[in-house]
């Protein structure tokens, strides 16, 4: 079934994308600041109290902070999660209900989570505000109902991630550089968290959650001593204790820069991401020289990396490093998302600007513009009440000079290009890397195994695992119309497909950036039109329409005719099965059996696109098209899933589209010869 999300505008996903030039301050005379100190005392039982007083508008925030050494949960991985997520669940002396709707009878916000709490509200209410925080924190209400509850979402959402490539990336990269015995290298799995008991719940939370290294810092509309009074009534009482201090070994960069490969037959981009250690520590002499060198690399728009990969080859909407200083152990890293195509391409030029900061002196006048871009940044928060609380907790949590940030402008002024040269050899560890790729392996791992640089492979859990078997050959006798017979009798029958005029799809979505889902809406006729639409409530994101006079996109209020080439292309596909008149169609070949998503499957080529049919159930898991934007070739790839009868026809409930991140439409509704008419293709 050729389904119209593949249709879906190229210029719709890049304008959702597209990221914003954000200009850079312009150089000037460094300002001198005058970073204000909070109030601050101590409660007998060891937290630790900052206020900031600040009259401009009636408001209060409070910020409990749990500063505890990270621990490994081993096979109950998910007990801290199931923690934070239980906290808030009502308290000892209230139900979760009348909790919640008196907080929002105030007006206010409160959150919890298994490192601390936060709250804000109008500072009228900052008292009682201040009183249900802390009853909530020191008194949950662990109940066995809402844990098992909460499991099974925790659960549903492990399953729903398993398809996405971005999501896997995250947790191989940090089980590959950490360690799966290091807090950092721990992932939550199904079977972890189904270890997890609501008594486990209750030890992690009266082992962790206690006061000896807890901070409370509260900026706003409020009285010192009257504050002190009231975090004195809420959090007296709050039992002394210490956390357990951990000791685990540190994680170790590899002994050469290697490529490590994760195999994702449903991505159509690569996700790179190339890390090493850091042992960083923001008390470090390198400190200031090492954010400068990081910015210059990948730190912002203007940086060579992004530069190289984003505006000179036009192969990722966007590509970073970062670095951070803390007490702990961290990484530097740079990573980006790129088409299967060019994935050996962008690891070169990424590691060519890794030669080029460490080999070559940064432009003055770049070296100049990032500076300024830090200072100008850096003034531009200070006067923030929150970020004279936040310089102070980091000044006690990370072991800081009372002066650290009074004398922020002047060392950031200091670095020099040797600096950065110096520190990027020491930090920026290219000869020491992994470049760890998720990605398509039959599109990408023959061209990545030509790189001057070790492959080893991995499954998406970080196990070394064998070179994927990327295409298995066709059996005798096999044949593509024999493929599509076996697929309309999987859906019914070639009659039961024969009688179906149209369908009509409901559906919902979600896309990054948007604040919630969207609905989708996809109307076929047999006679080559369509419909379809993303929607957010009642306000139309993208339309596109075929009809008997051709073809438009709409979004945006701007209108775009769809002419050519393409125009013919996606009429031929827009009826409800096109396999039916596929069967009919000389020349058509099986290439291969590819994985897709586990399954094997039979690679039929239609031009420039692929059909891919499970050679168990004859059903079409998926599809994937060559489209032509802006003088670039790019793949779209199409999943199916999830298989309902409708009528006498199976026709799939789940649609994903890989489209620069995962368009996963959910269908609520499909109705066939119903709810159809011409006037729909308007």
């Amino acid at each position: 079934m050729k389904k119209s999300i593949l249709i879906l505008s190229s210029l719709f996903l890049t304008i959702i994308m597209q990221g914003q030039i954000i200009p850079q301050p312009k150089l000037g005379v460094a300002p001198k600041v005058q970073i204000g100190k909070p109030l601050t005392f101590e409660l007998k039982n060891g937290l630790k109290v900052m206020v900031v007083e600040n009259h401009k508008l009636p408001r209060v925030s409070f910020s409990l902070t749990l500063d505890n050494d990270p621990y490994i949960q081993g096979d109950k991985k998910g007990v801290a999660e199931m923690t934070s997520t239980l906290l808030g669940s009502g308290t000892s002396k209230i139900s979760k209900t009348a909790f919640n709707e008196e907080v929002d009878f105030l007006g206010a916000n409160i959150k919890f989570g298994s490192n601390g709490a936060s709250a804000s509200t109008l500072s009228k209410y900052s008292g009682r505000v201040l009183e249900l925080m802390a009853d909530g924190a020191l008194n949950p209400n662990f109940t066995q109902a809402e844990f098992d509850k909460e499991k099974e979402k925790l659960i549903e959402g492990l399953k729903a991630n398993e398809k996405s490539v971005s999501a896997v990336a995250k947790r191989v990269v940090d089980v590959l550089t950490y360690g799966k015995n290091h807090p950092s290298g721990e992932y939550l799995s199904e079977a972890t968290l189904k270890n997890v008991t609501l008594e486990d719940v209750r030890s992690n939370y009266n082992t962790y959650f206690v006061p000896s290294n807890a901070y409370l810092i509260i900026v706003g509309d409020v009285k010192f001593k009257e504050t002190k009074k009231m975090v004195e009534k809420f959090f007296g009482s709050w039992k002394k204790a210490t956390a357990p201090s951990v000791t685990y070994n540190d994680p170790k960069d590899v002994a050469q820069t290697q490529i490590n490969f994760i195999d994702m037959p449903n991505a159509v981009q690569s996700e790179i991401a190339v890390v090493n250690i850091s042992n960083l520590k923001m008390s470090d002499p390198d400190y200031f020289a090492v954010l400068i060198a990081n910015q210059i690399l990948g730190g912002d728009f203007n940086s060579y990396i992004n530069m190289n990969l984003r505006e000179v080859h036009a192969w990722t909407y966007g590509a970073r490093t970062s670095i951070s200083g803390d007490k702990r152990i961290g990484t530097f890293s740079a990573s980006t998302q790129v088409r299967n195509a060019v994935t050996d391409s962008a690891v070169v030029e990424i590691m060519k600007e890794y030669k080029k900061i460490r080999t070559e002196k940064v432009a003055e006048d770049m070296l100049a513009s990032v500076k300024a871009g830090y200072i100008g940044r850096f003034v531009m928060q200070i006067e923030k009440p929150q970020t004279v609380a936040g310089y102070a907790l980091r000044i006690q949590s990370q072991g800081l000079s009372t002066d650290f940030y009074e004398n922020y402008i002047k060392n950031i002024s200091a670095v020099t290009a040797d600096d950065v040269l110096r520190v990027a050899n020491k930090y920026f560890l290219m000869d020491n890397s992994r470049i760890v790729i998720v990605g398509k392996a039959s599109d990408v791992a023959p061209v990545l195994e030509k790189l001057k640089m070790p492959v080893f492979y991995f499954d998406k859990y970080g196990n070394p695992t064998a070179k994927p078997e990327f295409k298995k050959p066709v059996p005798a006798g096999i044949t593509a119309k024999s493929v599509i017979e076996n697929y309309l009798k999987a859906i019914g029958g070639e009659k039961a497909a024969s009688v179906v005029k149209t369908i009509l799809m409901n559906g919902t979505t979600t896309i990054p950036q948007a604040p919630s889902p969207l609905s989708f809406t996809s109307k076929i006729d047999i006679k080559g039109k369509l419909m379809v639409e993303l929607a957010m409530g009642t306000m139309s994101l993208m339309k596109q329409v075929l009809n008997d006079k051709g073809g438009y996109v709409m979004q945006q209020g701007q209108r775009q005719n769809i002419e050519g080439a393409t125009l013919v292309e996606m009429k031929a596909a827009a009826v409800p099965f096109e396999e039916l008149s596929l069967v009919k169609k000389p020349g058509l070949t099986v290439e291969s059996i590819e994985s897709i998503n586990g399954k094997d499957a039979y690679a039929i080529k239609n031009g420039k696109t692929i059909l891919f049919y499970d050679v168990v159930s004859g059903l079409k898991l998926a599809e994937s098209k060559i489209i032509e934007q802006g003088g670039k070739s790019i793949t779209q790839t199409t999943n199916y899933g999830d298989y309902k009868e409708v009528k006498g026809v199976k026709v799939p409930f789940n649609i994903v589209q890989n489209v620069g991140f995962e368009l996963d439409i959910k269908m609520s509704d499909v109705k066939i010869n119903e709810g159809v008419s011409d006037s729909d293709f308007l």
